[in-house]
């Protein structure tokens, strides 16, 4: 497919929302099971530098809100109303407030890095959330199936140590999938197809960027 879209050379990421997942034929008939999403039209609403913020990037964007506040109205002007708004580091001078960018930043063959929040599972035992292959099953051990096991030491250090595996709140955390393929650029439905799955649940906002390209979005999804 031919690059030939408004975000060539500008910011090396995108914002999207997830579609959902299905399956396309490639050349040689093999099936492929894909992500769509669909991705942009982004606006640039601000151009940070490093000689004003101390870093060079583009804030996006993305999908329009129904009302903003007063703040968000005086900060994004006469470019719209937008219920997203995330950074992308660049140091491309061409960039200017209001330019459009699209899925055409991207074309089939492509390997992207994309955000997103992991679906969120409640509150899980140590075999579901890390894996654990839990204890003996046999030998009067009737109750320790999915038990942690020793969680430390006695006397020294006498304490759980900080990080330690154990039980609790699974997923709803900010995932990366890196070096994804792009399958499909589709610029005209703002549509962009990636082999395999992405992190998030349906209609969850991602942050697509291409891989290895020295972009990095901003900290909060």
């Amino acid at each position: 497919m031919k690059k030939t879209g408004i975000a060539k050379n500008m910011a090396q990421g995108i914002i999207g929302r997830k579609l959902g997942m299905t399956q396309v034929f490639r050349d040689n008939a093999k099936a492929e099971a894909v992500t769509a999403i669909e991705a942009g039209p982004c606006t640039v609403a601000q151009v940070k530098t490093a000689a004003k913020e101390g870093y060079n990037a583009a804030q996006l964007g993305f999908s329009e809100a129904k009302r903003l506040k007063s703040p968000q109205r005086g900060h994004l002007k006469e470019l719209g109303q937008f219920k997203y708004l995330r950074e992308f580091r660049t140091d491309d001078k061409a960039i200017k407030v209001g330019k459009k960018i699209d899925v055409s930043l991207f074309m089939a063959g492509d390997l992207v890095d994309i955000t997103g929040i992991s679906k969120g599972k409640g509150f899980a035992g140590v075999v579901k959330r890390h894996h654990f292959a839990g204890g003996p099953k046999t030998h009067g051990q009737s109750d320790r199936h999915r038990a942690p096991g020793s969680i430390g030491a006695t006397t020294s250090p006498g304490r759980v140590l900080k990080g330690k595996r154990m039980a609790g709140h699974m997923g709803n955390s900010r995932v990366t999938a890196r070096h994804l393929e792009v399958i499909e650029a589709d610029p005209a439905r703002n549509l962009l197809l990636v082999k395999g799955a992405v992190p998030g649940a349906k209609n969850g906002l991602l942050l697509i960027r291409k891989s290895g390209g020295g972009a990095s979005e901003s900290p909060s999804l």
